[in-house]
């Protein structure tokens, strides 16, 4: 049986992700690898990330699924909506445009997003075209992978909207699931759950969102002959960075 190897929520963090790869010996071809989404804003190599995605799951046969941020930076580029465009520039949106378009400023103005937008669309249309593709869930025999959650309120989870694939947070692991599997996620960080960047088990979901790109750590969840286990990275260096939310 191969190993499943489950890591969410890169966030631009390009450095510790290449350091969790390594430290769990990812092997292509052996193991399996899954990604449950947000590969871009707030850490400081979001361009770096998704080209590395694109690898895996292009040569490698990874699973790469599609979060919030992945939506809203093709939303962002592709659309005119005023609420994306300020959700964009307030959660992580500046660090994204400095890696796409090596903008050096600090301070993210409307000059600037009409700008970044132009380049991205002209010079990375294919990040912008796998990323709005990407699958909101994956599913085997042991395990449903998505980036946000379930909501415990459709009896059906397949049935569920786009946005609670990609958003949904205190009503899905404050409750039990309606699926007969059990469901990793990412989305909410862990600290946020049980105090503790950790890995958070609980009896039918596991949270692994580590926090990367508020400076804490990376985390790999390893599912292998029945078992879990998880590895971690550290932030600090040059992939990690705290900012908002």
């Amino acid at each position: 049986m191969r190993r499943v190897i489950m890591i969410s929520d890169i966030h631009g963090c390009i450095e510790p992700f290449n350091r969790l790869l390594a430290k769990v010996q990812y092997t292509p071809g052996q193991d399996q690898l899954i990604l449950l989404g947000d590969y871009v804003d707030k850490g400081p190599a979001s361009q770096e990330v998704v080209e590395r995605v694109m690898q895996l799951v292009h040569q490698d046969e990874a699973v790469a699924l599609r979060g919030n941020h992945d939506q809203r930076l093709v939303d962002f580029v592709r659309g005119n909506d005023a609420q994306v465009r300020s959700k964009f520039a307030q959660h992580g949106g500046l660090p994204a445009l400095q890696s796409y378009c090596g903008m050096t400023e600090t301070i993210l103005t409307e000059e600037m997003m009409d700008e970044a937008k132009s380049i991205i669309e002209e010079r990375y249309s294919n990040h912008l075209n796998f990323l709005a593709q990407l699958p909101l869930y994956y599913e085997d025999e042991q395990h449903i992978c998505v980036h946000a959650g379930l909501n415990p309120s459709v009896p059906n989870w397949r049935e569920q909207s786009d946005h609670d694939f990609m958003y949904i947070k205190d009503a899905f692991y404050k409750n039990p699931t309606t699926a007969d599997k059990r469901v990793i996620f990412g989305h909410t960080k862990t600290i946020d759950i049980h105090g503790s960047a950790d890995v958070w088990f609980a009896e039918d979901k596991i949270g692994i969102d580590g926090g990367c790109s508020y400076g804490m750590q990376l985390n790999a969840l390893i599912y292998h002959n029945g078992t879990y286990r998880t590895e971690a990275v550290p932030a600090n260096g040059p992939g990690g960075g705290e900012v908002p939310s």
